[in-house]
């Protein structure tokens, strides 16, 4: 291996005919010249193969609570380690992290960390998981998995946060070592996916019912919600009926509010009212778990009993103060077990964010 950051060798690509060579992570097929990019930016090719790019090097390290990836069924009230790289394999429009997910300048890359100092200051800093995020771990899956074996050998949980645009076998390989995933699913509309994102939506269905019928990972979904773009009822009602239909009501479904950034900066940001009503959808279609993000709404940010509709956590934005539940994540009223993974105590992280230097 290079050192960190230059051209960390890959597997899932194969050579064309004509000197080229096809990245096979994701459905856009990148076909590289010699010495340039895909479009994620970060795999590219160098002497006739695919290569990783920021391989070892990072966009910043960040302790955050769990609730923010946002996994609100997953460990509550832990801190997790956080981190991203550059680039991104999709081209939304309406990104909210566009800085880094669609940078083109690996100078933004200032940390540099290998996978076993992520896992060692983890532990140090008394996070319980480590997350892939700010731009989606699809693209620099083999940092990431490495990452995950090293945080595992510490008994550190893993997360992706992930918006699941992944062909079949790279999909295996990334999810593997993952222990729990949030999925952008950011639309229920493929023409959505082709105009704003220029991706497909089958392929993002596919993952979930991967995620769900494969693997044992804990799965929370997000769907900002975008004025005039996804927002209708019919399409909410026809995601959450999917959900309900094919994954079962247990997933617990995230809708959050969009605010005008990037190339979407005339769109004007959500109303909480329309979080309300597509949270309200959801329940009435059967999701058990609706919640409502980006605002500060206590009934749609906390989590209820799907069986007597009784409190079982409170939470003021990521601060948690009433819990409910007993030491096997049962409601104490009912006695009904509420879906995730759940320590007998919460945690006490809190809202608190803290920036974090590999360096010292």
């Amino acid at each position: 291996m290079d050192s960190a950051g230059t051209n960390f060798p890959t597997t899932f690509w194969h050579t064309l005919a004509d000197g080229r060579v096809q990245c096979d992570v994701c459905p856009r097929a990148c076909k590289i010249k010699e010495g340039k990019q895909g479009l994620c930016f970060v795999r590219a090719c160098h002497n006739g193969e695919v290569v990783l790019t920021t391989y070892g090097r990072s966009s910043g390290f960040c302790v955050d609570p769990i609730e923010k990836k946002p996994l609100n069924h997953y460990l509550p009230g832990t801190p997790v380690l956080s981190f991203g790289t550059a680039g991104c394999n999709l081209t939304c429009k309406f990104c909210q992290n566009w800085d880094m997910s669609k940078s083109r300048e690996i100078d933004i890359l200032a940390e540099q960390a290998m996978p076993e100092k992520i896992a060692e200051k983890a532990k140090a800093l008394n996070c319980r998981s480590v997350a892939f995020t700010y731009n989606d771990p699809v693209i620099f899956m083999e940092y990431a998995d490495d990452t995950a074996q090293a945080c595992h050998e510490m008994g550190i949980k893993t997360v992706a946060v992930t918006a699941g645009y992944i062909s079949p076998g790279a999909r295996e390989f990334f999810f593997r070592n993952i222990d729990a995933a949030n999925v952008d699913l950011k639309s229920f509309s493929n023409d959505f996916y082709k105009k704003h994102c220029s991706g497909d939506l089958q392929t993002v269905l596919d993952t979930l019912l991967y995620i769900h019928n494969e693997t044992d990972i804990w799965l929370e979904l997000t769907t900002l919600v975008i004025p005039g773009a996804n927002d209708s009822d019919k399409e909410i009602h026809d995601m959450t009926n999917w959900v309900v239909e094919h994954m079962g009501p247990d997933i617990p479904m995230h809708f959050s509010a969009f605010h005008p950034d990037f190339k979407m900066l005339d769109t004007p940001a959500t109303p909480t009212s329309t979080l309300k009503r597509a949270r309200n959808i959801a329940l009435e279609n059967g999701v058990n778990y609706a919640y409502t993000g980006n605002v500060r709404n206590r009934e749609g940010d906390s989590t209820w009993c799907s069986n007597c509709g009784e409190l079982l956590i409170s939470r003021d934005w990521y601060q948690l103060s009433d819990w409910n539940l007993n030491a096997n994540g049962e409601c104490n009223f009912c006695g009904y077990r509420c879906a995730g993974v759940f320590d007998a105590k919460p945690g006490t992280w809190g809202a608190r964010r803290l920036p974090v230097s590999m360096q010292l």
